[in-house]
């Protein structure tokens, strides 16, 4: 390959590719995949990787690469979290007309947020250096888990019900979240 990467094994069902907006790669593949496999569906992909890689390229050069931040920014960005979360968490709920047990704040590598089975959520404290309506998604979007525990279309048609244009976050997340997850 033109680039390095790194393969991560896991329960997935499927093979992966990350290009992360360092422009690091990572190949995530199921537990029993053969490398050479997972090597090869790389291979197909590579013209993809590279471009992305560009992209991401490109985006540290314009944009600038967040600075990372300082232990003191870090503490009142999680703060800043935990009310901004039971917030909106409390005012989204009563919209969607479920439940929730307890909210905590983490500092996640790879997820925005999670719900869990008993209904406790989860938030990345990070999502506070992004912009509100990306905020309010991963919100009702884990909100709607309560209802459906998994990313069927009923899911997101419960997602739609309160953002219609949810997407837009989504969009977002894939194309700058990368950027959030390194600051």
């Amino acid at each position: 390959m033109p680039f390095p990467y790194t393969v991560i094994r896991s329960r997935r069902k499927t093979i992966a590719i990350q290009v992360r907006q360092d422009g690091s790669v990572v190949l995530r593949i199921p537990a029993a995949c053969p490398v050479g496999t997972a090597e090869q569906f790389l291979r197909e992909k590579q013209d993809w990787v590279l471009e992305k890689r560009r992209q991401a390229e490109e985006y540290r050069k314009n944009r600038g690469a967040p600075g990372v931040l300082s232990e003191r920014e870090q503490a009142e960005k999680r703060e800043e979290a935990k009310r901004y979360f039971a917030l909106q968490a409390e005012r989204y709920a009563r919209r969607i007309g479920v439940s929730y047990g307890r909210i905590t704040i983490r500092d996640q590598k790879t997820r925005w947020g999670s719900c869990s089975a008993a209904g406790n959520l989860n938030f990345n404290w990070r999502l506070m250096l992004a912009p509100e309506f990306v905020r309010e998604y991963v919100v009702v979007h884990e909100l709607c888990h309560r209802k459906e525990m998994n990313h069927s279309a009923r899911f997101y048609r419960e997602v739609e019900k309160i953002l219609p244009d949810y997407d837009r976050a989504v969009k977002w997340l894939r194309e700058h979240g990368g950027a959030l997850l390194s600051a």
